[in-house]
């Protein structure tokens, strides 16, 4: 076990620091009005200092190609060339005076391209890309190849992710899983070997040469913000696309054959697939986790803390059959399971045993549809087999998952609207099950099993002794996810010297917070949600109740801005006021309409809480001043989960940053809060 006080010595090193969140991409400046960019950090340090704030926490700023959210990565080490800025490149005057097309394209791109509400992704990515293009005409010159040379010696990941973006480029951008099989499985001699292929060099090194410039952009930024005493946070997104480069060039570090994803709860009936494939992480632990040190390592040029995203996936990841629809059939990897002896033991037959994790479906499902009988017939013996003489049917085990009922042809048999509503209907029979054989004998129950048919039909006797069953494994499972994260987290946070944070909202199982605090990793306390939910009234935990390790919060990337909340969740604002009384003007300021001054008492209520950092969404500062504030507050949103639009991730503050950095009232008022905050400790 590693040395606890060495463990949070990183964490307890800074006593009490204040931040602000922001995405990258909303950072406009004046050099930098169509999105934010590596330089505009830089240009953000000035207004941090004025304000007293020390941290600049970001959303990742990984490769995500064509895809806006920065938690679809196609590199865990590439950064986006998006946020390069095109004028602060060594190749752009020269370019720009000289070359009249690339004049004409560069300036008829930033005309375009400003003064949107929210930034065109995919029209500045692809134009920016051929603006990048034209420019490496002017760095392919031999002192810069050589300079290119050396920083991929320096940077070996190059060579794949070249390898692998030159290639998705010949492929219109899409999946590596769909590409020729002469190009889908490489192995690393063949990789290398593509990438010294001198009919493509050029078309590599104009991806090492992008990396490279991008590098220099951040590391630039990163130094400024060290020089001036101000910590920039990082995000590590825990998954990673099945599209990705690190999946295509390293596939023995992944598990493709499950994907990444949550359970059902109250608001996600049937979980969430995430679609990312998981871990093999027997394989991650036989060379000591260095796919993941290095990526920390290479983060650690640019931050000097970092927020882990998901931490209950170090623990155990909710994993999901490849080729199912939903999460509804996952189970928690690692698991411990039951076998079929055990089920004997507790009075289940083999019968028994298949009513309970196979779907038994009648004839009557089809026929109410068809209204046929030989035609429900005809189309239940494509997907299941019949029960001898009884109008009852089981999946065939052929199947894998629902995603191959929705794929069956049933022909003439119905017509397409019948067809669509059987699949649905067999579907739902597909997840109908109390338990699932996850391997051969290898059993665990359905997140929901008290849903399923056949665990209603069972006598109370029968359930209980399941319970008892379920319980038992549960409590060794829970052993095991905590032995789990002790073997890697410590491995990982001691692997850079940068201050780890984890995303550790909504869990609920105790050892989670034990190895967290053991290994010096901060937690994520969010004010509207930290509350005791299981006790009367649900309460919000007292202020001077935070841990020392967290990281305390207004509002994330994935929620309503402090004013939506305060504006749509009047009984959640009210019980706030009444929680925290000291903090407000008036007892009855619940009932009047979001201001300055509300946000300047919650911003100080959670300023008084006894967490190390304090670090809130920048929107939520800049409501100390009416000057900032959007008509919509929706567009004030970073991303709107359960959603896919052109809206989400592509949030731009309503004023350039060098605006902010001369708002000296704004500055003082941040202050105020910054000065709260540091009393606390």
């Amino acid at each position: 076990m590693p040395n606890k006080n060495e463990l949070q010595r990183k964490s307890l090193s800074v006593s009490s620091q204040t931040g602000i969140a922001v995405p990258l991409g909303a950072l406009l400046t004046k050099n930098s009005p169509v999105i934010g960019e590596f330089p505009s950090l830089k240009i953000l340090i000035p207004f941090c200092r004025k304000s007293g704030l020390q941290i600049i926490q970001l959303l990742p700023v990984n490769d995500t190609g064509m895809q806006s959210s920065p938690y679809s990565g196609l590199s865990a080490f590439a950064l986006h060339p998006i946020y390069i800025s095109l004028s602060a490149l060594p190749e752009f005057t020269g370019t720009y005076q000289t070359n009249k097309k690339f004049r004409e394209n560069y300036d008829s791109f930033i005309a375009e391209n400003s003064g949107t509400e929210r930034y065109r992704y995919q029209n500045i990515l692809k134009e920016k890309t051929v603006l990048l293009q034209m420019l490496y005409e002017k760095a392919a010159i031999p002192d810069t190849q050589k300079k290119i040379s050396a920083w991929t010696a320096a940077n070996p990941w190059i060579v794949e992710y070249a390898v692998y973006k030159a290639l998705k480029t010949d492929y219109l951008e899409a999946s590596w899983k769909s590409w020729a099989e002469k190009d889908k499985n490489l192995s690393k001699e063949q990789i290398e070997k593509r990438w010294n292929k001198e009919t493509d060099r050029k078309k590599h090194l104009f991806y090492a040469w992008m990396q490279m410039r991008a590098h220099e952009q951040l590391a630039e930024s990163a130094a400024a913000a060290r020089q001036n005493g101000i910590i920039i946070k990082g995000d590590i997104p825990i998954m990673m696309n099945e599209d990705s480069c690190d999946v295509w060039a390293s596939p023995g570090l992944f598990d493709e054959t499950q994907k990444a994803g949550s359970p059902p709860d109250g608001e996600n009936r049937l979980g969430q697939s995430w679609g990312f494939p998981i871990y093999n992480w027997k394989n991650m632990a036989a060379d000591n986790y260095a796919w993941w040190k290095s990526r920390l390592k290479s983060a650690s040029e640019y931050y000097d803390a970092y927020r882990l995203d998901h931490i209950l996936g170090f623990f155990r990841i909710w994993a999901i059959p490849y080729q199912d629809t939903t999460a509804y059939l996952g189970h928690p990897d690692p698991y411990v399971p039951f076998s079929r002896e055990e089920l004997h033991t507790a009075g289940f037959d083999d019968g028994r045993i298949r009513w309970l994790s196979q779907p038994h479906i009648p004839t009557s499902v089809v026929e109410d549809i068809t209204w046929n009988h030989e035609a429900a017939h005809a189309i239940l013996s494509m997907l299941a087999d019949r029960l001898g003489s009884e109008e009852l049917w089981i999946l065939k085990k052929e199947l894998k998952g629902d995603q191959q009922i929705f794929a069956t042809d049933f022909g003439t048999v119905c017509t397409a609207d019948a067809a669509a509503r059987i699949k649905q209907k067999l579907s739902e029979y597909w997840r109908n099950r109390c338990i699932i054989e996850v391997e051969r004998n290898k059993y665990v129950p359905v997140w929901s099993y008290s849903e399923s048919t056949s665990w209603q039909s069972l006598s109370f006797s029968e359930k209980e002794k399941l319970k008892a069953l379920f319980s038992e494994k549960n409590e060794a499972q829970e052993k095991e996810w905590e032995k789990h994260a002790r073997k890697i987290l410590p491995a990982l946070t001691q692997s850079t010297p940068m201050i780890p944070c984890g995303e550790d909202l909504g869990v609920t199982l105790k050892s989670v917070s034990e190895v967290l605090a053991e290994t010096g990793i901060l937690g994520l306390r969010v004010i509207r949600w930290h509350r005791r939910w299981n006790e009367n009234g649900q309460p919000f935990v007292p202020l001077k109740e935070y841990p020392r390790l967290s990281v305390v919060t207004t509002s994330v990337h994935d929620s309503p801005t402090l004013r939506q909340w305060w504006s749509t969740d009047r009984n959640a604002a009210a019980l706030f006021v009444k929680s925290f009384p000291e903090y407000f003007n008036h007892p009855d300021e619940e009932k009047k309409s979001f201001s300055q001054q509300t946000a300047q008492s919650l911003l100080t209520a959670a300023a008084a809480a006894t967490s190390c950092w304090c670090i809130h969404p920048l929107q939520d500062f800049l409501y100390l001043s009416d000057t900032y504030i959007l008509p919509d507050p929706l567009k004030e949103q970073i991303n709107i989960p359960g959603t896919v639009s052109s809206f989400n991730w592509t949030y731009k503050l309503p004023v350039c940053v060098e605006t902010l950095s001369a708002d000296t009232e704004l500055q003082n008022k941040i202050k105020e809060i910054v000065e709260k905050h540091r009393e606390v400790q």
